[in-house]
């Protein structure tokens, strides 16, 4: 029923096949889930690796463990979390449709800022590119900069779940992001691009100007998607 994975695998992956398994139907809503030694053996993996795995799927709301009687697949859909898994975005055709994903996220984020964004915003997104700037003066990657300019207007929007879901995102382009910014570093040409883009973001958002806000941070990340192709990221 399901494939074998080595013992050192995280319970991640366990819980994620348990979770196709789930929604193909091959267990009931309201059914049992086989035993801890039972998935053990079927996945070759610890009973621990199991444990694990179910108490991921219990805090998803996805089965509900039964003192006494076993593990049970809820009756009713869970709401579940967004999951990547990270052996896909080892792909570089994922890393691609990721940045894609972040484009179009980034751009209406700016476009957001412009038409909401307070005085102590604007203060705030003019601190988070002076910071880059005093980085990249020191010869540092401005990679913790970066992804905290680009929070800083996330947060000028006043939408919390532009915040969250850029942070989700960013943690699966945190390799291709740090590679990145360290070759920016050492091109003066490519240093020069980012720090106007950057720069062309902070003006459209100033000026309360969202379709030159969503233009400047689309473009950025266009950019980001072509100097990750430069370093051979993907």
């Amino acid at each position: 029923m399901f494939e074998k994975i080595p013992a050192r695998a995280l319970s991640d992956t366990v819980a994620q096949q348990l979770l196709k398994q789930i929604d193909k139907g091959t267990f009931e809503r309201g059914g049992k889930l086989p035993t801890e030694a039972v998935l053990a053996q079927q996945f070759g993996v610890s009973r621990t690796v199991i444990r694990e795995a179910i108490s991921r799927l219990k805090n998803e709301g996805v089965v509900e463990p039964r003192q006494g009687s076993g593990v049970f697949i809820a009756a009713h859909g869970a709401i579940r979390p967004l999951r990547i898994d990270y052996a896909d975005v080892a792909e570089a055709g994922s890393v691609l449709q990721i940045l894609a994903l972040r484009r179009a996220i980034e751009a209406e984020v700016a476009s957001e800022a412009a038409l909401r964004r307070s005085a102590a915003d604007m203060t705030a997104i003019d601190a988070a590119l002076a910071r880059i700037d005093a980085a990249a003066a020191h010869g540092e990657d401005g990679v913790a900069e970066d992804v905290a300019f680009h929070r800083v207007i996330a947060a000028a929007t006043g939408n919390p779940y532009f915040l969250k879901t850029l942070t989700f995102l960013n943690q699966y382009l945190e390799a291709g992001t740090l590679v990145t910014r360290r070759n920016e570093a050492l091109r003066e040409d490519f240093s020069r691009q980012v720090r106007d883009e950057h720069a062309a973001i902070v003006a459209a958002i100033r000026a309360g100007d969202p379709a030159a806000a969503r233009e400047a941070a689309s473009t950025h990340m266009n950019n980001a998607a072509r100097r990750l192709a430069e370093a051979g990221i993907v």
